[in-house]
């Protein structure tokens, strides 16, 4: 597999696809973006980024799933997110088809920063825990969103086509994360803590970074940039 620009559909999807809750731009959630360095090593490291991949999705089948047990009386959060959680263990069956497609073997990586950074923002008392879990829920699809999105056209098929279809997912998810904490938030200004995660959310994902993840933030210039052909 190459690292050359390949074709992809004319009409690729944007973050911006589904309406967000009381006309609260979906591009508005990233404060900041993906740094072009990272998108350069992930072009020569998309074995490693595909394994991740894979754990991603996993890991957001999981944290679906311990809302819905954590929340259990919230039979409509229930629902919503037991539709969720098999979308994302569906697509985890797709990476790991896709990796066995490209001979892609499986490699156990240790996770990166990203999430228990954001999960360390989250407040510890309700109602606002359960707000900010789902606004960090939200806040994890939309920059999933914007890498796939910006990466597709950079990897040739099947990679890159794959990312582009998974793009518009992750802008579903993002909103669908949203509603649900608008839903919830009562007298909780959802809005604040959104902005204050967000700021959170775009340091992780920009600073400098010893590791390379799927959302890993800046590549340290340590990182070594090697063609895994």
């Amino acid at each position: 597999m190459t690292t050359t620009p390949s074709t992809l559909r004319e009409a690729r999807p944007t973050c911006t696809a589904p309406a967000a809750p009381s006309g609260l731009p979906a591009d508005g959630l990233l404060l900041a973006a993906t740094p072009a360095r990272w998108f350069d090593v992930a072009c020569v490291r998309w074995r490693e980024l595909l394994v991740d991949h894979a754990n991603c999705e996993k890991k957001a089948a999981s944290t679906a799933l311990s809302l819905m047990f954590s929340y259990a009386s919230d039979m409509a959060l229930a629902d919503r997110l037991s539709r969720l959680a098999r979308e994302e263990l569906r697509h985890f069956e797709q990476v790991q088809r896709l990796m066995q497609t490209l001979r892609v073997p499986f490699l156990r990586l240790a996770p990166s920063r990203y999430a228990e950074g954001l999960r360390a923002a989250v407040a510890r008392a309700e109602p606002a825990r359960l707000i900010d879990l789902l606004l960090c829920g939200a806040l994890i699809e939309a920059r999933s969103c914007e890498r796939f999105e910006r990466l597709a056209p950079r990897l040739p098929d099947p990679l890159g086509a794959f990312y582009a279809g998974l793009a518009v997912a992750e802008a579903r998810h993002h909103a669908l994360y949203l509603r649900l904490a608008e839903a919830r938030a009562g007298a909780v200004d959802w809005r604040e803590r959104l902005q204050r995660l967000a700021q959170v959310e775009a340091e992780l994902a920009t600073c400098i970074d010893a590791q390379f993840r799927f959302h890993s933030g800046l590549p340290d210039a340590a990182l070594a940039v090697e063609t895994t052909e």
